[in-house]
Protein backbone atom coordinates (compact mmCIF):
# COMPACT_ATOMS: atom_id res chain seq x y z
CA UNK A 1 0.00 0.00 0.00
CA UNK A 2 1.51 3.16 -1.19
CA UNK A 3 1.15 6.12 1.53
CA UNK A 4 0.78 9.80 0.56
CA UNK A 5 3.64 11.60 0.62
CA UNK A 6 4.61 13.31 3.45
CA UNK A 7 3.89 17.37 3.61
CA UNK A 8 6.92 19.53 3.68
CA UNK A 9 7.23 21.14 6.87
CA UNK A 10 8.63 25.06 6.69
CA UNK A 11 11.16 24.34 9.38
CA UNK A 12 12.37 21.38 10.90
CA UNK A 13 14.44 20.77 13.91
CA UNK A 14 16.32 17.88 12.20
CA UNK A 15 17.17 17.28 8.25
CA UNK A 16 18.43 14.16 7.27
CA UNK A 17 19.79 13.84 3.88
CA UNK A 18 19.97 10.24 2.05
CA UNK A 19 17.64 7.57 3.01
CA UNK A 20 20.05 4.49 2.19
CA UNK A 21 21.37 2.11 4.99
CA UNK A 22 23.38 4.79 6.72
CA UNK A 23 20.20 7.01 7.34
CA UNK A 24 17.77 4.10 8.10
CA UNK A 25 20.25 2.86 10.99
CA UNK A 26 20.60 6.53 12.18
CA UNK A 27 16.94 6.74 12.78
CA UNK A 28 16.25 3.87 14.24
CA UNK A 29 18.66 4.42 17.04
CA UNK A 30 17.71 7.99 17.82
CA UNK A 31 14.29 6.48 18.13
CA UNK A 32 15.53 4.04 20.32
CA UNK A 33 16.91 6.38 22.82
CA UNK A 34 14.08 9.08 21.81
CA UNK A 35 10.95 7.90 20.86
CA UNK A 36 9.34 11.52 20.81
CA UNK A 37 11.75 12.34 18.48
CA UNK A 38 9.75 11.23 15.66
CA UNK A 39 7.87 14.04 15.16
CA UNK A 40 10.70 16.46 14.67
CA UNK A 41 12.99 15.12 11.83
CA UNK A 42 12.26 15.50 8.05
CA UNK A 43 14.31 12.91 5.44
CA UNK A 44 14.91 13.88 1.84
CA UNK A 45 16.10 11.06 -0.90
CA UNK A 46 15.31 11.67 -4.75
CA UNK A 47 13.55 8.80 -4.46
CA UNK A 48 11.23 9.35 -2.01
CA UNK A 49 11.94 5.42 -0.54
CA UNK A 50 13.82 4.14 2.10
CA UNK A 51 16.80 2.06 0.64
CA UNK A 52 16.16 2.87 -3.08
CA UNK A 53 19.76 2.90 -4.46
CA UNK A 54 20.91 0.37 -2.17
CA UNK A 55 18.50 -2.17 -3.85
CA UNK A 56 19.12 -0.72 -7.28
CA UNK A 57 22.41 -1.14 -6.98
CA UNK A 58 22.29 -5.04 -5.56
CA UNK A 59 19.70 -5.86 -8.02
CA UNK A 60 21.68 -4.25 -11.28
CA UNK A 61 24.72 -6.27 -10.62
CA UNK A 62 23.20 -9.56 -9.25
CA UNK A 63 24.70 -9.95 -6.30
CA UNK A 64 23.16 -12.68 -4.29
CA UNK A 65 24.16 -11.58 -1.16
CA UNK A 66 26.09 -9.29 1.08
CA UNK A 67 29.70 -9.14 2.14
CA UNK A 68 29.02 -8.38 5.96
CA UNK A 69 27.57 -10.57 8.25
CA UNK A 70 24.45 -10.96 10.04
CA UNK A 71 25.24 -8.66 12.92
CA UNK A 72 25.41 -5.86 10.98
CA UNK A 73 21.81 -4.24 9.80
CA UNK A 74 19.62 -0.98 10.54
CA UNK A 75 18.21 -2.32 13.52
CA UNK A 76 19.74 -1.30 16.86
CA UNK A 77 19.51 -5.01 18.36
CA UNK A 78 22.41 -7.00 16.89
CA UNK A 79 20.66 -10.16 16.56
CA UNK A 80 17.25 -9.01 15.13
CA UNK A 81 18.39 -10.12 11.74
CA UNK A 82 19.25 -13.93 12.80
CA UNK A 83 16.15 -13.76 14.48
CA UNK A 84 14.08 -12.87 11.75
CA UNK A 85 16.10 -15.30 9.52
CA UNK A 86 15.32 -18.49 11.83
CA UNK A 87 12.58 -19.86 9.28
CA UNK A 88 15.04 -18.73 6.09
CA UNK A 89 18.94 -20.11 7.43
CA UNK A 90 19.23 -21.14 3.83
CA UNK A 91 19.79 -17.71 2.83
CA UNK A 92 22.52 -17.00 5.50
CA UNK A 93 25.65 -17.73 3.58
CA UNK A 94 28.81 -19.28 4.87
CA UNK A 95 31.25 -18.02 6.54
CA UNK A 96 30.19 -15.68 9.31
CA UNK A 97 26.15 -15.80 7.94
CA UNK A 98 26.04 -13.55 5.59
CA UNK A 99 22.79 -12.68 4.35
CA UNK A 100 21.37 -13.12 1.24
CA UNK A 101 20.41 -9.77 -0.99
CA UNK A 102 16.22 -10.93 -0.61
CA UNK A 103 16.68 -11.63 2.95
CA UNK A 104 18.10 -8.53 4.14
CA UNK A 105 15.96 -6.86 2.05
CA UNK A 106 12.80 -8.05 3.51
CA UNK A 107 14.40 -7.65 7.11
CA UNK A 108 15.04 -3.73 6.06
CA UNK A 109 11.38 -3.58 5.20
CA UNK A 110 10.36 -5.34 7.69
CA UNK A 111 12.38 -2.57 10.38
CA UNK A 112 11.33 0.36 8.14
CA UNK A 113 7.79 -1.03 9.35
CA UNK A 114 8.22 -1.75 12.57
CA UNK A 115 9.56 1.96 13.32
CA UNK A 116 6.89 3.11 11.59
CA UNK A 117 9.08 4.83 8.68
CA UNK A 118 7.20 4.06 5.84
CA UNK A 119 5.72 7.76 5.29
CA UNK A 120 9.13 9.46 6.34
CA UNK A 121 11.02 10.68 2.97
CA UNK A 122 10.44 13.24 0.86
CA UNK A 123 10.71 12.86 -2.57
CA UNK A 124 13.00 15.54 -3.31
CA UNK A 125 17.21 16.40 -3.70
CA UNK A 126 18.83 18.53 -1.50
CA UNK A 127 20.85 21.26 -3.80
CA UNK A 128 22.24 23.36 -1.09
CA UNK A 129 22.64 23.97 2.52
CA UNK A 130 23.42 27.04 3.41
CA UNK A 131 24.71 28.13 6.87
CA UNK A 132 22.70 30.68 8.66
CA UNK A 133 22.46 31.61 12.38
CA UNK A 134 22.13 28.79 14.58
CA UNK A 135 20.08 26.90 11.82
CA UNK A 136 20.40 25.85 8.06
CA UNK A 137 18.49 26.94 5.04
CA UNK A 138 18.26 23.83 2.62
CA UNK A 139 17.05 24.14 -0.66
CA UNK A 140 15.33 21.35 -2.51
CA UNK A 141 15.64 20.72 -6.52
CA UNK A 142 12.09 21.78 -6.67
CA UNK A 143 12.70 25.33 -5.93
CA UNK A 144 11.50 24.90 -2.12
CA UNK A 145 13.22 25.55 0.71
CA UNK A 146 13.11 24.47 4.07
CA UNK A 147 14.68 25.58 7.37
CA UNK A 148 16.53 23.07 9.72
CA UNK A 149 17.84 23.48 13.11
CA UNK A 150 20.76 20.50 12.84
CA UNK A 151 21.86 18.30 9.92
CA UNK A 152 22.71 14.90 9.14
CA UNK A 153 24.32 13.86 5.35
CA UNK A 154 23.96 10.64 5.42
CA UNK A 155 24.61 10.71 1.37
CA UNK A 156 27.96 8.98 0.92
CA UNK A 157 29.28 11.30 -0.99
CA UNK A 158 32.15 9.57 -2.71
CA UNK A 159 33.10 10.67 -6.53
CA UNK A 160 33.79 7.85 -8.84
CA UNK A 161 37.39 7.90 -9.77
CA UNK A 162 37.90 7.93 -13.60
CA UNK A 163 40.83 6.60 -14.81
CA UNK A 164 43.18 9.81 -16.63
CA UNK A 165 42.90 7.48 -20.10
CA UNK A 166 39.34 8.16 -20.26
CA UNK A 167 39.71 11.94 -19.99
CA UNK A 168 42.52 12.03 -23.07
CA UNK A 169 40.01 9.91 -25.29
CA UNK A 170 38.17 12.50 -27.97
CA UNK A 171 35.24 12.25 -27.62
CA UNK A 172 32.33 10.69 -30.47
CA UNK A 173 32.27 7.00 -29.02
CA UNK A 174 28.72 5.68 -27.79
CA UNK A 175 28.22 6.67 -24.45
CA UNK A 176 26.86 3.17 -23.63
CA UNK A 177 30.13 1.64 -24.81
CA UNK A 178 32.51 3.11 -22.00
CA UNK A 179 30.93 3.48 -18.40
CA UNK A 180 31.36 3.26 -15.01
CA UNK A 181 30.08 0.08 -12.80
CA UNK A 182 27.69 2.47 -11.15
CA UNK A 183 25.62 2.68 -14.13
CA UNK A 184 26.13 -0.85 -15.54
CA UNK A 185 22.69 -2.68 -15.00
CA UNK A 186 23.28 -6.52 -16.10
CA UNK A 187 19.63 -6.65 -16.09
CA UNK A 188 18.95 -5.12 -19.35
CA UNK A 189 22.10 -6.54 -20.71
CA UNK A 190 22.30 -8.76 -24.01
CA UNK A 191 26.13 -9.24 -24.79
CA UNK A 192 26.27 -12.92 -26.75
CA UNK A 193 29.50 -12.63 -28.75
CA UNK A 194 30.78 -9.06 -27.44
CA UNK A 195 34.41 -8.60 -25.75
CA UNK A 196 33.83 -7.10 -22.73
CA UNK A 197 36.89 -5.26 -20.61
CA UNK A 198 36.70 -4.49 -16.97
CA UNK A 199 39.02 -2.69 -15.40
CA UNK A 200 39.10 -3.12 -11.84
CA UNK A 201 40.05 -5.54 -8.81
CA UNK A 202 37.60 -5.11 -6.80
CA UNK A 203 34.45 -7.15 -5.82
CA UNK A 204 31.77 -5.03 -8.22
CA UNK A 205 34.35 -6.17 -11.09
CA UNK A 206 34.36 -10.00 -9.91
CA UNK A 207 30.22 -9.61 -10.08
CA UNK A 208 30.30 -7.59 -13.17
CA UNK A 209 32.30 -10.59 -15.10
CA UNK A 210 30.33 -13.36 -13.58
CA UNK A 211 27.31 -11.44 -15.10
CA UNK A 212 28.80 -10.62 -18.21
CA UNK A 213 29.98 -13.87 -18.87
CA UNK A 214 26.50 -15.39 -18.13
CA UNK A 215 25.09 -13.08 -20.82
CA UNK A 216 27.24 -14.55 -23.29
CA UNK A 217 30.09 -12.26 -23.19
CA UNK A 218 33.83 -13.03 -23.36
CA UNK A 219 35.83 -11.05 -20.40
CA UNK A 220 38.91 -9.48 -19.72
CA UNK A 221 39.55 -8.12 -16.21
CA UNK A 222 42.19 -5.87 -16.06
CA UNK A 223 44.02 -5.35 -12.33
CA UNK A 224 46.73 -2.66 -12.00
CA UNK A 225 48.13 -4.51 -9.42
CA UNK A 226 48.09 -8.42 -8.05
CA UNK A 227 44.33 -9.75 -7.45
CA UNK A 228 43.72 -10.12 -4.07
CA UNK A 229 41.11 -12.21 -1.82
CA UNK A 230 39.82 -11.13 1.42
CA UNK A 231 36.38 -12.34 3.11
CA UNK A 232 35.90 -8.59 4.29
CA UNK A 233 36.78 -4.92 2.63
CA UNK A 234 38.89 -4.51 5.77
CA UNK A 235 40.19 -7.10 8.82
CA UNK A 236 37.51 -8.06 11.75
CA UNK A 237 39.71 -6.43 14.41
CA UNK A 238 38.53 -3.42 12.94
CA UNK A 239 34.95 -3.74 14.05
CA UNK A 240 35.98 -3.43 18.08
CA UNK A 241 38.60 -2.24 20.31
CA UNK A 242 41.32 -4.60 18.60
CA UNK A 243 42.49 -2.43 16.27
CA UNK A 244 40.33 0.82 17.21
CA UNK A 245 41.64 1.10 20.29
CA UNK A 246 44.87 1.99 18.64
CA UNK A 247 43.88 3.77 16.16
CA UNK A 248 41.65 6.45 18.61
CA UNK A 249 44.74 6.84 20.79
CA UNK A 250 46.51 8.49 17.69
CA UNK A 251 46.19 12.11 17.08
CA UNK A 252 48.25 12.82 14.12
CA UNK A 253 45.37 12.74 11.34
CA UNK A 254 47.90 12.11 9.12
CA UNK A 255 48.38 8.94 10.38
CA UNK A 256 44.65 8.09 10.94
CA UNK A 257 44.30 8.35 7.16
CA UNK A 258 47.69 6.40 6.79
CA UNK A 259 45.62 3.47 8.88
CA UNK A 260 42.27 3.78 7.04
CA UNK A 261 44.11 3.29 3.56
CA UNK A 262 46.39 0.17 4.56
CA UNK A 263 43.23 -1.40 6.40
CA UNK A 264 41.51 -1.12 3.01
CA UNK A 265 44.19 -1.75 0.53
CA UNK A 266 42.68 -0.96 -2.27
CA UNK A 267 39.44 -3.20 -4.12
CA UNK A 268 39.95 -7.05 -3.30
CA UNK A 269 37.40 -10.01 -3.92
CA UNK A 270 35.59 -12.70 -1.97
CA UNK A 271 37.33 -16.24 -1.61
CA UNK A 272 33.76 -17.48 -3.42
CA UNK A 273 34.18 -14.82 -6.16
CA UNK A 274 37.53 -15.67 -6.74
CA UNK A 275 36.80 -19.10 -7.06
CA UNK A 276 34.02 -18.52 -9.87
CA UNK A 277 36.54 -16.39 -11.54
CA UNK A 278 39.39 -19.06 -11.99
CA UNK A 279 36.18 -21.51 -13.07
CA UNK A 280 35.99 -18.97 -16.05
CA UNK A 281 39.47 -18.90 -16.79
CA UNK A 282 39.44 -22.50 -16.93
CA UNK A 283 36.86 -22.38 -19.24
CA UNK A 284 37.97 -20.12 -21.69
CA UNK A 285 35.42 -16.94 -21.07
CA UNK A 286 38.01 -14.95 -18.26
CA UNK A 287 41.09 -13.52 -18.75
CA UNK A 288 42.60 -11.95 -16.19
CA UNK A 289 45.88 -9.56 -16.45
CA UNK A 290 47.13 -8.33 -13.28
CA UNK A 291 50.02 -5.97 -12.93
CA UNK A 292 48.70 -3.99 -16.38
CA UNK A 293 46.60 -0.82 -17.09
CA UNK A 294 45.47 0.70 -19.96
CA UNK A 295 47.50 3.63 -21.07
CA UNK A 296 45.41 4.76 -24.68
CA UNK A 297 41.81 4.19 -26.16
CA UNK A 298 40.58 5.07 -29.29
CA UNK A 299 37.11 4.24 -30.51
CA UNK A 300 36.96 2.93 -33.78
CA UNK A 301 33.79 3.25 -34.79
CA UNK A 302 32.40 -0.35 -33.58
CA UNK A 303 34.86 -1.52 -31.16
CA UNK A 304 37.80 0.09 -28.61
CA UNK A 305 41.32 -0.40 -29.54
CA UNK A 306 43.10 -0.34 -26.48
CA UNK A 307 47.01 -0.01 -25.45
CA UNK A 308 48.76 -1.73 -22.43
CA UNK A 309 51.30 -0.33 -19.87
CA UNK A 310 53.26 -3.91 -21.15
CA UNK A 311 52.77 -2.41 -24.78
CA UNK A 312 49.64 -5.38 -26.10
CA UNK A 313 47.00 -4.07 -28.08
CA UNK A 314 43.43 -5.34 -27.84
CA UNK A 315 39.97 -5.02 -29.08
CA UNK A 316 36.92 -5.17 -26.79
CA UNK A 317 33.35 -3.94 -27.80
CA UNK A 318 32.73 -2.53 -24.91
CA UNK A 319 34.42 -0.85 -21.02
CA UNK A 320 33.19 -1.12 -17.76
CA UNK A 321 34.75 1.29 -15.30
CA UNK A 322 34.77 -0.82 -11.75
CA UNK A 323 37.26 1.85 -10.30
CA UNK A 324 35.63 2.82 -7.27
CA UNK A 325 34.95 5.91 -5.39
CA UNK A 326 37.27 8.42 -3.86
CA UNK A 327 35.94 10.65 -0.25
CA UNK A 328 36.88 14.19 -0.64
CA UNK A 329 35.27 16.47 0.97
CA UNK A 330 36.13 19.61 -1.30
CA UNK A 331 34.53 18.02 -3.95
CA UNK A 332 30.76 17.37 -1.91
CA UNK A 333 28.77 20.06 -3.34
CA UNK A 334 26.64 19.63 -0.37
CA UNK A 335 29.45 20.88 1.61
CA UNK A 336 30.53 23.79 -0.74
CA UNK A 337 28.88 26.79 1.54
CA UNK A 338 29.67 24.99 4.97
CA UNK A 339 33.05 24.51 4.50
CA UNK A 340 32.88 27.98 3.13
CA UNK A 341 31.14 29.52 6.22
CA UNK A 342 33.37 26.70 8.73
CA UNK A 343 36.18 26.03 7.15
CA UNK A 344 37.97 23.07 8.40
CA UNK A 345 41.03 20.75 8.75
CA UNK A 346 41.48 18.29 5.92
CA UNK A 347 43.54 15.57 5.73
CA UNK A 348 43.95 13.49 2.25
CA UNK A 349 40.09 14.66 1.27
CA UNK A 350 38.79 13.62 4.52
CA UNK A 351 37.43 16.24 7.39
CA UNK A 352 38.45 16.70 10.72
CA UNK A 353 35.01 16.35 12.36
CA UNK A 354 34.59 16.22 16.20
CA UNK A 355 34.56 13.33 17.81
CA UNK A 356 30.46 13.15 17.72
CA UNK A 357 31.26 13.53 13.91
CA UNK A 358 29.99 17.34 14.29
CA UNK A 359 31.57 19.77 11.69
CA UNK A 360 33.25 21.97 14.19
CA UNK A 361 31.27 25.83 14.50
CA UNK A 362 27.80 24.40 13.03
CA UNK A 363 25.37 21.53 13.66
CA UNK A 364 26.16 19.37 10.93
CA UNK A 365 27.17 15.82 11.47
CA UNK A 366 28.58 13.33 8.95
CA UNK A 367 27.87 9.62 8.11
CA UNK A 368 29.88 7.52 5.88
CA UNK A 369 33.27 7.75 4.03
CA UNK A 370 33.68 11.04 5.13
CA UNK A 371 33.59 10.40 8.78
CA UNK A 372 36.69 7.72 8.43
CA UNK A 373 38.76 9.76 10.55
CA UNK A 374 36.61 9.82 13.70
CA UNK A 375 34.88 6.18 13.11
CA UNK A 376 37.54 3.92 11.13
CA UNK A 377 38.72 2.10 7.97
CA UNK A 378 34.70 0.76 8.24
CA UNK A 379 32.91 4.30 8.14
CA UNK A 380 31.39 3.14 5.13
CA UNK A 381 30.29 0.05 5.87
CA UNK A 382 27.36 -1.15 7.29
CA UNK A 383 29.08 -1.55 10.81
CA UNK A 384 30.25 2.38 10.29
CA UNK A 385 26.85 3.19 10.05
CA UNK A 386 26.32 2.07 13.64
CA UNK A 387 29.04 2.74 14.97
CA UNK A 388 28.40 6.87 13.48
CA UNK A 389 24.72 6.61 15.10
CA UNK A 390 26.72 5.89 18.44
CA UNK A 391 28.52 8.76 18.25
CA UNK A 392 25.71 11.31 16.79
CA UNK A 393 22.76 10.19 18.80
CA UNK A 394 23.93 11.18 22.33
CA UNK A 395 24.60 14.73 20.53
CA UNK A 396 21.37 15.01 18.88
CA UNK A 397 19.16 14.15 22.22
CA UNK A 398 21.11 16.13 24.29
Amino acid sequence: MELAPPHLPRKTSLAIIGAGPHALTFVTHLLQKRAKMRSKFTVFDPSGRWMSRWRQQFAALEIPHLRSAAVHHPDPNAFGLRKFAESRSSELFAPYDLPGTKLFDDFCTDVISRWDLNNQVHQNAVTQIIPGVNCFRIHLQDGQSITAKRVVLATGGAKLQIPDWVKQIKSGYPQNKLCHSTSVDLRSKHLAGEKVLIIGGGLTSGHLAVGAISRGAKVHLMIKRQLQEKLFDAEPGWLGPKYLKGFFACSDYKERSKMIQQARNGGSITPEIGMQLRRLVRNGNLKIDENCQVVKAEWLGNSWLIKCSDDSTHEFSQIWLSTGSQFDVTTEPLLKDVLAAYPMNIVNGLPVLEENLRWHGCDLFIMGGLAALQVGPTARNLSGARMASDKIVPAIIN
